[in-house]
């Protein structure tokens, strides 16, 4: 029997709770940097959907050390309830994108903090030189690092439409050095992708099945402003996932997902100053309730298919 505190599928908050006996919250932290695909290294323009905030908009103040950001979200969460452990996730921008000493000042100074219990580093696998790993590799040796990188498709002819700037052979490469060092990998997609159907979304589901990584995100397609994305959007070039056609394919994504993957998100937090499309996402805890709700009456769960195959029950 699966113990995945009452959820079909095997959320992060159940993978935290049996790691770490409570639950943990994220600190979103802004380490100062930018992006090989803003700064001219590999384009200047960004991914086509990401915002100006580098998909940090949620992260803290750019301006202020780490020790300043951590204090301050530490401060507003503790003010609600009581937390006790954090994880310090790096996420605007490309958080290997710096030099290696700056980056070992920076995480150094977010694993001090002992309340602290995981850094989590948001970056591109086209960013993870050897001296990196090998500092990566290091700073695992004391508290637990997971590397999240932004793949979204295995899909080439969408990745040079989204101008995710890198092959799907450095994506590998990537995972393959992390893995073997002991690092933990959790993988960035995006569902409702402009020309993705249903049969490319499982595409690269079972083809993240097949790769040594420990975690996923399931991210809805947000349309935001000032993004090219959006250009593309008015001018009618795609159109983008209703409510229940999501919540179907995020499904049929968890029945055909190995058990043991980590699913960190499943849908996603667009800033509602910036979110054009689609709106009904602002509901997150009732999109999170209807899923949990139609998995219980279709009888689903994370990995079903695969033991259908084996000729299996339900965990």
């Amino acid at each position: 029997m699966t113990d995945w505190l009452g959820k079909p599928y095997y959320s992060l908050d159940a993978y935290l709770k049996k790691t770490f006996g409570e639950k943990v919250y994220k600190l979103s932290l802004d380490g100062g940097m930018t992006c090989p695909n803003r700064d001219g290294t590999c384009g200047d323009r960004g991914c086509i959907f990401c915002s100006a905030g580098g998909s940090g908009d949620f992260a803290g103040d750019r301006n202020k050390s780490i020790p300043e950001q951590i204090r301050e979200q530490k401060s507003l969460l503790q003010q609600k309830r009581p937390v006790h452990k954090f994880i310090a996730y790096f996420q605007a921008y490309t958080n290997t994108y710096a030099p290696v000493e700056y980056l070992e000042k920076i995480f150094r100074e977010a694993i001090s903090d002992e309340e602290v219990v995981v850094l989590s580093i948001g970056t591109r696998p086209d960013c993870l030189g050897e001296e990196v790993l090998s500092l990566l590799e290091e700073l695992n040796r004391i508290k637990p690092v997971w590397v999240e990188l932004g793949l979204q498709t295995m899909h080439e002819k969408t990745a040079q439409y989204i101008r995710r700037g890198y092959p799907l052979s450095c994506f590998e490469q990537a995972v393959n050095e992390l893995h073997r060092r002991g690092i933990p990998v959790i993988v960035h997609t995006i569902l409702g992708l402009p020309g993705e159907g249903q049969e490319e979304v499982f595409a690269t589901m079972d083809y993240l099945n097949g790769l040594s990584i420990s975690g996923i995100k399931l991210q809805l397609l947000h349309v935001l402003k000032n993004t090219d994305l959006a250009a593309d959007y008015a001018a009618g070039k795609f159109e983008v996932l209703e409510q229940d056609a999501y919540l179907t394919l995020v499904i049929d994504c968890l029945r055909r997902l190995r058990p043991d993957l980590v699913i960190h998100r499943v849908t996603g937090d667009g800033p509602g100053d910036l979110l054009i499309a689609p709106t009904w996402s602002q509901a997150k805890r009732t999109v999170l309730n209807e899923l949990h709700h139609r998995m219980k009456e279709e009888h689903a769960y994370q990995g079903q298919l695969l033991d259908e195959e084996k000729g299996g029950n339900t965990p």
